[in-house]
Protein backbone atom coordinates (compact mmCIF):
# COMPACT_ATOMS: atom_id res chain seq x y z
CA UNK A 1 0.00 0.00 0.00
CA UNK A 2 1.25 3.65 -0.88
CA UNK A 3 2.77 5.87 1.99
CA UNK A 4 0.24 8.88 2.55
CA UNK A 5 1.86 12.05 1.82
CA UNK A 6 2.20 13.98 4.87
CA UNK A 7 -0.36 16.61 3.20
CA UNK A 8 -3.07 13.93 2.54
CA UNK A 9 -2.03 11.94 5.83
CA UNK A 10 -3.35 14.95 7.62
CA UNK A 11 -6.23 15.35 5.47
CA UNK A 12 -7.34 12.08 6.04
CA UNK A 13 -7.84 12.77 10.03
CA UNK A 14 -10.30 15.40 9.43
CA UNK A 15 -12.72 12.66 8.00
CA UNK A 16 -14.54 10.52 9.90
CA UNK A 17 -15.65 7.05 9.49
CA UNK A 18 -19.03 7.71 9.01
CA UNK A 19 -21.96 8.44 6.46
CA UNK A 20 -22.16 12.54 6.22
CA UNK A 21 -25.11 14.63 4.95
CA UNK A 22 -25.04 15.38 1.55
CA UNK A 23 -24.03 19.47 1.93
CA UNK A 24 -21.57 18.57 5.14
CA UNK A 25 -19.67 16.43 2.54
CA UNK A 26 -19.48 18.33 -0.46
CA UNK A 27 -18.16 21.26 2.62
CA UNK A 28 -15.65 18.99 3.96
CA UNK A 29 -14.17 17.68 0.51
CA UNK A 30 -14.16 21.65 -0.50
CA UNK A 31 -12.25 22.52 2.41
CA UNK A 32 -10.18 19.61 2.10
CA UNK A 33 -8.80 20.94 -1.57
CA UNK A 34 -6.01 22.79 -0.97
CA UNK A 35 -3.62 21.53 -3.53
CA UNK A 36 -2.27 24.94 -5.51
CA UNK A 37 -4.71 24.25 -8.48
CA UNK A 38 -8.66 24.31 -8.55
CA UNK A 39 -9.37 20.20 -7.93
CA UNK A 40 -12.25 18.60 -9.62
CA UNK A 41 -15.22 17.47 -7.36
CA UNK A 42 -15.32 13.60 -8.36
CA UNK A 43 -18.48 10.97 -7.02
CA UNK A 44 -18.08 7.42 -7.06
CA UNK A 45 -21.03 5.53 -6.83
CA UNK A 46 -21.01 1.35 -6.31
CA UNK A 47 -24.22 0.23 -7.06
CA UNK A 48 -25.35 -3.42 -6.75
CA UNK A 49 -25.22 -4.14 -10.30
CA UNK A 50 -23.27 -6.93 -12.57
CA UNK A 51 -22.42 -5.48 -15.82
CA UNK A 52 -21.78 -8.77 -17.86
CA UNK A 53 -25.37 -9.29 -18.04
CA UNK A 54 -27.02 -6.90 -20.44
CA UNK A 55 -30.25 -6.24 -18.05
CA UNK A 56 -27.50 -4.78 -15.70
CA UNK A 57 -25.81 -2.28 -17.88
CA UNK A 58 -25.83 1.49 -17.03
CA UNK A 59 -24.59 4.07 -19.27
CA UNK A 60 -26.41 7.70 -19.67
CA UNK A 61 -25.85 10.96 -19.79
CA UNK A 62 -26.51 13.61 -17.25
CA UNK A 63 -27.15 17.28 -17.58
CA UNK A 64 -25.57 19.02 -14.51
CA UNK A 65 -27.29 22.36 -13.82
CA UNK A 66 -23.86 23.88 -12.84
CA UNK A 67 -21.86 22.57 -15.76
CA UNK A 68 -18.35 20.88 -14.86
CA UNK A 69 -16.12 23.79 -14.83
CA UNK A 70 -13.84 21.88 -16.88
CA UNK A 71 -13.14 22.26 -20.89
CA UNK A 72 -14.58 20.02 -23.40
CA UNK A 73 -12.28 19.21 -26.07
CA UNK A 74 -14.97 17.69 -28.95
CA UNK A 75 -14.01 16.15 -32.45
CA UNK A 76 -17.23 15.61 -34.60
CA UNK A 77 -17.23 12.60 -37.66
CA UNK A 78 -19.87 13.52 -39.88
CA UNK A 79 -19.50 14.45 -43.89
CA UNK A 80 -20.33 16.88 -46.30
CA UNK A 81 -21.28 20.58 -45.16
CA UNK A 82 -22.05 18.97 -41.19
CA UNK A 83 -18.05 19.43 -41.07
CA UNK A 84 -18.06 22.95 -41.40
CA UNK A 85 -21.23 23.30 -39.15
CA UNK A 86 -19.96 21.70 -36.86
CA UNK A 87 -16.83 23.45 -36.47
CA UNK A 88 -19.43 26.50 -36.11
CA UNK A 89 -21.29 25.26 -33.43
CA UNK A 90 -17.96 24.86 -31.33
CA UNK A 91 -16.32 21.58 -32.64
CA UNK A 92 -12.54 21.93 -31.91
CA UNK A 93 -12.24 18.92 -34.65
CA UNK A 94 -14.34 17.65 -37.06
CA UNK A 95 -13.79 15.90 -40.07
CA UNK A 96 -14.88 13.05 -42.53
CA UNK A 97 -12.59 10.16 -43.40
CA UNK A 98 -9.72 12.10 -42.89
CA UNK A 99 -10.55 12.07 -39.39
CA UNK A 100 -11.16 8.71 -38.87
CA UNK A 101 -8.21 7.92 -40.36
CA UNK A 102 -6.35 10.23 -37.94
CA UNK A 103 -7.59 8.54 -35.22
CA UNK A 104 -6.78 5.51 -36.54
CA UNK A 105 -3.08 6.56 -35.98
CA UNK A 106 -3.94 7.24 -32.39
CA UNK A 107 -3.82 10.84 -32.63
CA UNK A 108 -6.69 11.77 -30.15
CA UNK A 109 -6.75 15.31 -29.23
CA UNK A 110 -10.09 15.52 -28.24
CA UNK A 111 -12.21 14.72 -24.50
CA UNK A 112 -15.46 13.54 -26.67
CA UNK A 113 -16.27 12.36 -30.15
CA UNK A 114 -19.51 12.96 -31.33
CA UNK A 115 -20.79 10.93 -35.26
CA UNK A 116 -23.12 11.40 -37.29
CA UNK A 117 -25.08 8.12 -37.95
CA UNK A 118 -24.11 7.59 -41.67
CA UNK A 119 -20.59 7.52 -40.36
CA UNK A 120 -20.51 4.88 -38.17
CA UNK A 121 -19.65 2.16 -40.08
CA UNK A 122 -16.73 3.92 -40.78
CA UNK A 123 -16.32 5.23 -36.63
CA UNK A 124 -17.01 1.30 -35.41
CA UNK A 125 -13.72 0.50 -37.23
CA UNK A 126 -11.89 2.43 -34.69
CA UNK A 127 -12.93 0.28 -31.51
CA UNK A 128 -9.99 -0.86 -30.58
CA UNK A 129 -8.38 2.77 -30.31
CA UNK A 130 -11.14 4.38 -29.19
CA UNK A 131 -13.02 1.51 -26.64
CA UNK A 132 -10.51 1.22 -24.34
CA UNK A 133 -10.68 5.04 -23.30
CA UNK A 134 -14.34 5.43 -23.66
CA UNK A 135 -14.72 7.39 -26.67
CA UNK A 136 -16.78 4.89 -28.92
CA UNK A 137 -19.81 6.92 -29.91
CA UNK A 138 -22.75 5.72 -28.33
CA UNK A 139 -26.74 6.60 -29.78
CA UNK A 140 -27.80 6.27 -25.66
CA UNK A 141 -25.13 8.59 -24.98
CA UNK A 142 -26.13 11.27 -27.25
CA UNK A 143 -23.44 11.23 -29.04
CA UNK A 144 -25.17 9.39 -32.34
CA UNK A 145 -26.97 12.17 -33.43
CA UNK A 146 -28.11 14.11 -36.29
CA UNK A 147 -28.32 17.60 -34.63
CA UNK A 148 -24.95 17.81 -34.23
CA UNK A 149 -25.49 21.76 -33.18
CA UNK A 150 -27.94 20.68 -30.22
CA UNK A 151 -25.31 17.65 -28.93
CA UNK A 152 -22.25 19.69 -28.73
CA UNK A 153 -23.51 22.76 -27.25
CA UNK A 154 -25.27 20.18 -24.54
CA UNK A 155 -21.99 18.94 -23.63
CA UNK A 156 -19.89 22.08 -23.73
CA UNK A 157 -22.39 23.63 -21.25
CA UNK A 158 -21.68 20.35 -18.97
CA UNK A 159 -23.67 17.58 -20.46
CA UNK A 160 -21.27 14.29 -19.30
CA UNK A 161 -21.16 10.82 -19.97
CA UNK A 162 -20.80 7.99 -17.60
CA UNK A 163 -21.38 4.10 -17.27
CA UNK A 164 -20.98 1.47 -14.41
CA UNK A 165 -17.60 0.22 -14.93
CA UNK A 166 -17.45 -3.72 -14.82
CA UNK A 167 -17.46 -4.13 -11.20
CA UNK A 168 -20.62 -2.08 -11.10
CA UNK A 169 -18.87 1.70 -10.28
CA UNK A 170 -19.99 4.65 -11.28
CA UNK A 171 -17.36 7.46 -11.48
CA UNK A 172 -18.33 10.79 -12.51
CA UNK A 173 -16.84 14.67 -12.43
CA UNK A 174 -19.58 16.77 -10.56
CA UNK A 175 -17.91 20.35 -10.84
CA UNK A 176 -14.95 22.43 -9.39
CA UNK A 177 -13.84 22.92 -5.52
CA UNK A 178 -14.01 26.69 -6.09
CA UNK A 179 -17.73 25.98 -7.14
CA UNK A 180 -19.89 27.20 -4.41
CA UNK A 181 -21.13 24.17 -2.01
CA UNK A 182 -25.03 24.35 -2.88
CA UNK A 183 -23.99 24.53 -6.80
CA UNK A 184 -22.18 20.92 -6.18
CA UNK A 185 -24.86 19.64 -4.48
CA UNK A 186 -27.41 20.72 -7.24
CA UNK A 187 -25.01 18.71 -9.59
CA UNK A 188 -24.43 16.22 -7.31
CA UNK A 189 -28.38 15.70 -6.99
CA UNK A 190 -28.99 15.70 -10.44
CA UNK A 191 -26.51 12.82 -11.03
CA UNK A 192 -28.31 10.90 -8.56
CA UNK A 193 -31.78 11.58 -9.97
CA UNK A 194 -30.15 10.23 -13.01
CA UNK A 195 -29.47 6.96 -11.87
CA UNK A 196 -32.24 6.19 -10.40
CA UNK A 197 -34.55 7.15 -13.25
CA UNK A 198 -31.56 5.02 -15.24
CA UNK A 199 -31.65 1.70 -13.09
CA UNK A 200 -31.41 -1.31 -14.88
CA UNK A 201 -34.18 -3.94 -15.21
CA UNK A 202 -32.07 -6.57 -14.29
CA UNK A 203 -30.84 -5.20 -10.88
CA UNK A 204 -31.36 -7.03 -8.45
CA UNK A 205 -31.58 -6.39 -4.17
CA UNK A 206 -29.78 -3.30 -3.23
CA UNK A 207 -29.51 -0.55 -6.31
CA UNK A 208 -27.13 1.97 -3.94
CA UNK A 209 -24.03 0.42 -2.29
CA UNK A 210 -22.38 3.24 -1.46
CA UNK A 211 -21.64 6.97 -2.63
CA UNK A 212 -18.38 8.65 -1.91
CA UNK A 213 -16.77 12.09 -3.07
CA UNK A 214 -13.68 13.33 -3.18
CA UNK A 215 -11.84 15.85 -4.98
CA UNK A 216 -8.32 15.21 -7.71
CA UNK A 217 -5.58 15.40 -4.62
CA UNK A 218 -7.76 15.09 -1.23
CA UNK A 219 -9.50 12.10 0.81
CA UNK A 220 -13.23 10.37 0.32
CA UNK A 221 -15.65 11.41 2.17
CA UNK A 222 -19.18 9.17 2.14
CA UNK A 223 -22.67 10.87 1.60
CA UNK A 224 -25.89 9.00 3.40
CA UNK A 225 -27.51 8.53 -0.26
CA UNK A 226 -30.60 8.44 1.80
CA UNK A 227 -30.40 12.09 2.75
CA UNK A 228 -29.28 12.56 -0.62
CA UNK A 229 -32.41 11.07 -2.00
CA UNK A 230 -34.83 12.85 0.42
CA UNK A 231 -33.81 16.14 -1.00
CA UNK A 232 -36.65 18.04 -2.24
CA UNK A 233 -39.06 15.20 -1.58
CA UNK A 234 -40.66 17.25 0.58
CA UNK A 235 -41.57 19.92 -1.58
Amino acid sequence: MPKLSKRLASLVTKVEERAYEPLEAIQLVKDNANAKFDETMEAHVRLGIDPKYTDQQLRTTVALPHGTGQTVRIAVVTSGEKVAAAKAAGAELAGDEDLVNTISKGEMNFDLLIATPDMMPKVAKLGRVLGPRGLMPNPKAGTVTTDLAAAIKDFKAGKLEFRADRTGIVHVRFGKASFDAANLLDNLKMLQETIDRNKPSGAKGRYWKSLYVTSTMGPSVEVDISALQDINKEG
